[in-house]
């Protein structure tokens, strides 16, 4: 048996066509989620990257300012929001008479509060895929269990019956669970393909953040020439930040 996509659509009634609709509507929301969130990670990987090769030597040789500096130049960087934060917030405290151990604890609190603001971001959007994966094949059986009560009522009015009869609208009807299923099942795996990255790279992201939080616990600040140096060897943040960052075996996608 042989569909044209033009006949199903005019053989569905109202109800059954604002299902398709509706599924259409999914499905065109979960690709463009899904581009959203795979150019996202491209561009941030690659931005991630080219930030920790700069900032990177600046904070293994303890410069906090200079580091800020770096940091307020690339503002489309997330890695640099993180520095940023940090050692603003560090700085201003031991500015105000703050002991180092409280600075860090506040520097720390403020990243932590950045890093759930961050993931709020990252993760936008990805409840469309998980809703879309959950219940476009009900929506889909929806759909076909209209359009098989269309079938027999057509069956009511010509008066007559068989499988020769509605055969054709039942099929018809079935189509739109089988497209529930086609939007579903890719919504699905798109998610969990995503969830994965997204995870793997704010893994980076918070390892980049304690690697501040140590450094931060180990500088003093010199308030007569504004500079802050490291009381201890600074931990090589240069090379974690790169590998939390863009580690060598990133996504394929980037």
């Amino acid at each position: 048996m042989n569909f044209n996509v033009l006949e199903l659509w005019h053989g569905m009634n109202t109800l059954v066509r604002i299902v398709v609709t509706v599924l259409s509507l999914q499905a065109l929301a979960t690709l463009a989620v899904t581009v959203d969130r795979l150019l996202l990670l491209v561009l941030s990987y690659r931005r991630g990257r080219k930030f920790a090769k700069k900032a990177g030597p600046v904070l293994a040789a303890g410069d906090l300012n200079g580091a800020l500096q770096v940091a307020q130049a690339d503002k489309d960087s997330h890695l640099s929001s993180f520095i940023r934060t940090g050692v603003e917030t560090f700085l201003a405290r031991r500015n105000a008479g703050m002991d180092q151990a409280k600075a860090t604890e506040l520097a720390a609190r403020a990243l932590e509060r950045k890093a759930d603001a961050l993931s709020d971001n990252l993760n936008k959007g990805m409840s469309i895929l998980a809703s879309t994966g959950s219940t476009a094949p009900f929506i889909g059986l929806l759909g076909t269990v209209l359009g098989i009560l269309n079938a027999f009522k057509l069956v009511g009015q010509n008066g007559s019956g068989g499988m020769g009869t509605i055969g054709v609208a039942i099929a018809e009807a079935l189509v739109v669970t089988g497209y529930g299923l086609m939007v579903a099942i890719p919504s699905v795996l798109l998610f969990n393909m995503l969830s994965t990255r997204l995870a793997k790279y704010e893994a980076g992201l918070n390892h980049a953040r304690n690697e501040l939080i140590d450094l931060l616990a180990a500088t003093s600040s010199t308030h007569a020439t504004g500079t802050a140096r490291s009381e201890l060897p600074p931990p090589r943040i240069e090379e974690r930040a790169a590998k939390a960052i863009a580690p060598k075996a990133s996504p394929s996608i980037a």
